[in-house]
């Protein structure tokens, strides 16, 4: 019988939990040797989800030493606190473990630096699990750039628009680590959904990079303006003083020219949308009404374009990438409209191989440090502040 991957997932909270329900439904071939967490419930609660779905009984421990001390573990799954990433990350590379880290912003750069001296030191793989780099239209978009449809690409936009005021205000009961980074942070803090699409579309890392950023921050006015209309003056967190601004605009060059916006937009009414742009000289895509221009083929809609709204959808058959073509026809499975799945089957297949992962050490400190950037701007009032080159001149000749 062919082996099966081994794997500790390290964080239970509501993503670590979704994610292993995923895991132990799809991925035939893997089995959770380990599961950790800091609160007892939720690792037991994991353990009986593996047994019940025909595995072995995992290990169940709140320490991830212990995670990583068992020679059977192939691989580690880190679905833990946003501050927990980076350092977890490392102790498993020197464990000898291949990593998949859920995504987040880092809090300094010097945590970014110390992740990728951590990967030269051992040359054990991670990969970011940036599952917004597998949807079906960023995918096609990146197609059909590679292929010039777009022309020359001149500018990149993309946002994490998403209404979490209640997810934050309920911090403290669900024990999520979010409202806590809201109370003292003020900062671009969860770049990668936005950022992670637009470096593959750019070559960021292989061929270009980011060279500077500009960072602004709003007033913060919607957290405690939610707090006390939906909870009422006797809330604990009616009186506390959010830092994170509820708009924050990040503006980004690149060493080839090109600009790019990213927004982060999480604490006022509003729909949700990642906000994907892509602008070339021969035409743009748009998220927020999935449409796309052509020059040439939509000239006359200048003036009508909503007319034209909801396009997209109609370039699959010429330009779905081939990872969606075969996953179209094999069946869409995971979770946020299939790309989750998409994400962790291509880490398995590295771990499996023992292959380089396409979302590696440098991408993951070059997305993860336009936190710690921004908010170094944001303090400056909007001063410029430079990327460092993770890869030490590396991005000019990778592929």
């Amino acid at each position: 019988m062919k082996k099966k991957t081994t794997i500790g997932m390290i964080g239970l909270g509501a993503r670590g939990a979704s994610l292993l329900e995923m895991i132990v439904r799809n991925a035939k071939d893997v089995e959770v040797a380990a599961v950790c967490d800091l609160y007892e419930d939720r690792r037991e609660a994991a353990a009986d989800q593996v047994a019940q779905a025909g595995g072995r009984r995992p290990v169940s421990t709140e320490r991830y030493e212990d995670v990583l001390a068992m020679a059977d573990i192939e691989a580690v799954v880190i679905g833990a606190s946003w501050s927990a990433h980076i350092d977890i990350a490392i102790a498993a590379m020197e464990a000898g473990k291949y990593v998949a880290s859920e995504v987040g912003g880092a809090y300094s750069v010097q945590e970014c630096w110390r992740l990728v001296e951590a990967y030269e030191r051992t040359k054990v793989p991670v990969m970011l699990m940036e599952n917004c780099c597998y949807g079906r239209d960023e995918l096609m978009v990146l197609n059909m750039v590679k292929q010039g449809v777009f022309g020359e690409i001149v500018h990149c936009a993309g946002g994490y628009h998403h209404d979490l005021r209640d997810e934050i205000a309920g911090g403290e009961e669900n024990r999520h680590y979010r409202l806590q980074e809201y109370i003292r942070r003020n900062c671009e803090n969860y770049p990668t959904h936005e950022i992670g699409p637009i470096a593959r579309v750019l070559d960021i890392n292989r061929g270009n990079r980011m060279l500077s950023l500009v960072s602004v921050a709003s007033k913060a006015s919607g957290m405690q303006d939610y707090v006390r209309r939906a909870h009422g003056d006797g809330h604990p967190l009616t009186n506390v003083r959010f830092q994170q601004g509820d708009i924050v605009t990040t503006v980004i060059r690149c060493a080839r020219g090109e600009t790019i916006t990213i927004t982060l937009d999480t604490t006022l009414p509003r729909s949700y949308s990642r906000g994907f742009t892509v602008r070339g000289t021969r035409g743009m895509f748009s998220e927020d009404n999935h449409s796309i221009f052509l020059d040439g083929e939509h000239d006359s809609f200048h003036f009508d374009w909503k007319s034209q709204w909801g396009n997209a959808e109609s370039y699959y058959e010429r330009y779905d990438h081939p990872i969606w073509k075969k996953y179209v026809r094999e069946g869409v499975k995971g979770g946020h409209g299939g790309m989750d799945w998409l994400v962790f089957a291509d880490f398995f297949d590295c771990v499996k191989h023992r292959k380089p992962t396409p979302i590696d050490v440098y991408d993951m400190a070059a997305w993860m440090s336009i936190a710690a950037l921004s908010e170094e701007s944001i303090a400056l009032g909007g001063h410029p502040v430079a990327f460092p080159d993770f890869t030490n001149g590396k991005w000019i000749t990778r592929r």
